[in-house]
Parts: C-alpha cells; structure tokens; sequence
C-alpha cells in the first residue's frame, strides 16, 4: 500500500485519520483553521514533522479564508499563530513550521493577496519537500549502523505516518530493507495511546517487514536475552546540550539499553533542534486528559481514579550512542559536539 500521511491536492489539506488505525483506513479533509487544530490536538496527525507540515498547510488555508472574507491582517494572521503553536507545546517542529509561515506573511504582506496567497502555499509546500527528503537523508546515514540480520527495536511511531516521507527513527529501516539487508522491528506498543501497536506494527506490516509486537515493561527482557541489537527513536524536541524530548518511555529505553550496552540512537531532522535551550529540564512537556489512561482499562469514571499523563519524557544526552540527523551525525551528544555540529554546517 502506498501511505501518504498528508495530502495538498487543489488547494485542499487531506491526512489519514490515525485514530481509527489499524482497523480502518481513511483520509479527512481539513477545511478550515479549527479543523487543523482539532486533528493536531486530539492525535488524528501526530508525530513532531507531520504536525509541522500539517500546521503550514492549514496556515495557508486560514489566510486565503481570511482574504476572502477581507480580514486578513497581521493581527488575525498572529491569532492562527499562537492557536497553531499552543496545540501541542513539546514538539519543535510545530512552531518551527509555524513560524517560518509567519516570516513569510510578514517579508509580503504587502503584496497583492493573490501574490501573497501564492507565496504561503509555496512556502508550505516546500516545507513539506524538505521534510520528505530530510527523512531519506536520516535513512541514509542510519542505513551504516544497521547490520545484516540485525534486530532493531523502536518506540512509539516514528514513520511514515509521522512524517512528510518515509520517516525518522523508521527511515533506516526501510532504506536497509529496500537495500535487501534482512532485518526484524521489536514494536513497543507506546502506552497509553498505542502508536507502535496500532501505527508502527501496522505501516510496517505494510511494507512487508518482520516486526513483532511487545508491551513496554517487556522490552528490558529481550533485551537481557540477547534480542536487540540497537533501538532507534525519534524526537520532539533537542536541545544544544543534546538532551532529547520523545514520547514517554523513552527515557526508560535509554536506560536499558545503557546497562545493557546496546547502541541507542535519536533520529531527527534539523527542525526539531532548539538551541534556545540549554538542556531538556527547560523543555515543555504536554500533560494530556487522564482518560487516555483509564479508558484504555475502561475504568468507571464513578470511581474516581486519578492519574498522570505526561506525553514525553527527556532522555539525558550522556545516554545517547549518537543523534543521526538529515545534515550528518552528532556522535556522543553533549554542548561541545552539538556545537561543533552546528557551527561546521552552517
């Protein structure tokens, strides 16, 4: 099956609906700003990249709805701002999309609408380019750490269905298997929503590589049996010590996976670096409903139950083998190679 997350076709924003995956496949079509903010924010788009392009798109789409109705300004342009933004605070990519449409309203709002509507959509077209190649450069760099035969263990979704391409922590193994390397994915099922058991497992599936599935809590024990070879996952946010935001869990994976000396790598494309921050403790983590948690058990809402539902968690740099990014690889995260990192690519 060819998996498209996120569709621009005459002027209209289509995403697959993830919230009805693995049993049914679907596209929905975003027509308005509340549109792009309600799929943003109840997960129907959701890895950091996908919820950028998804953001610039529905940017583009809000500013021809306000030309339309003579009230496109820069204080109405400002308000789809912050609401874009504050969807979800963790993810850098968002507000890194969200911001480079902004510049671009601002650098022509002078313009003809038609001129200035023509240069929104490039812009959020290009951002959507941009991505997708920068997850087949993140592939390409992966693709040297996975050996034949290897077994790579990842955590919460990171794919295709994250992504504008073939995605992040994802990107090396389908560029090894496409090579013809023989490979096989331990799926965590990522609690409370189930990205890698309802997502991941299941866009792999569809590609035709081994995967199995795990709960969370087993993965230290494949892992003490000899199981993984090396774990790959994504990220929200990298701050400039090499500290890494990603979905809950991660941290956990990290630990392990030091005790157990096995390689884990943080794959991500330039957009989701904020060197505005020092390191991750600065990092905004979401806390979502607790009804993610208890209606996966369906408890009774009469009972009461109290919970917490932290979406990320921070995984610290010195935990981290390397970061395998779009523009190269930072081996051995921490300020100085982060910042030597930068400073010989730009």
């Amino acid at each position: 099956m060819q998996i498209e997350t996120i569709r621009f076709d005459r002027d209209k924003v289509f995403i697959i609906d993830q919230t009805y995956l693995p049993n049914k496949f679907s596209y929905i079509e975003l027509n308005s700003l509340d549109d792009v903010v309600s799929a943003i924010k109840n997960l129907k788009v959701r890895g950091a990249p996908a919820i950028g392009i998804t953001a610039a798109y529905g940017f583009y789409v809000h500013a021809k709805q306000l030309t339309q109705t003579r009230s496109l300004t820069k204080e109405s342009i400002l308000e789809a701002v912050e609401r874009l933004e504050n969807c979800r605070p963790t993810a850098k990519n968002l507000s890194w999309a969200v911001r480079r449409m902004y510049d671009s309203f601002l650098s022509n709002q002078n313009k003809p609408a038609p001129a200035l509507l023509d240069i929104l959509k490039q812009a959020a077209i290009e951002i959507h380019d941009e991505d997708r190649l920068a997850c087949s450069k993140i592939g390409a760099y992966g693709n040297a750490f996975i050996e034949d035969g290897s077994n790579v263990l990842t955590h919460c979704n990171a794919g295709i269905l994250a992504t504008g391409g073939i995605g992040t922590a994802l990107a090396p193994v389908y560029t090894a298997f496409a090579e013809g390397k023989k490979l096989h994915v331990y799926v965590d099922e990522t609690r409370p929503v189930g990205q890698g058991a309802r997502l991941t497992y299941w866009e792999l599936e569809q590609h035709n590589i081994p995967c199995t599935l795990i709960t969370d809590n087993m993965a230290g024990f494949f892992m003490g049996r000899g199981k993984i070879d090396l774990i790959c996952v994504g990220a929200d946010r990298i701050v400039s010590n090499g500290d890494v935001a990603n979905k809950i869990g991660t941290y956990s994976l990290a630990v392990l996976a030091d005790y157990h000396k096995i390689p884990f790598y943080v794959l991500a494309p330039l957009s989701t670096f904020d060197l505005s921050l020092s390191e991750g403790s600065e990092i905004p983590i979401e806390n979502r409903a607790q009804d993610e948690i208890t209606d996966l058990w369906n408890i009774d809402k009469g009972l009461n139950y109290k919970a917490e539902n932290p979406a990320f968690d921070v995984t610290p740099h010195n935990l981290i083998s390397a970061i395998i990014t779009d523009k190269g690889i930072i081996h051995k995260p921490c300020p100085e190679s982060v910042s030597k990192f930068f400073y010989n690519i730009t």
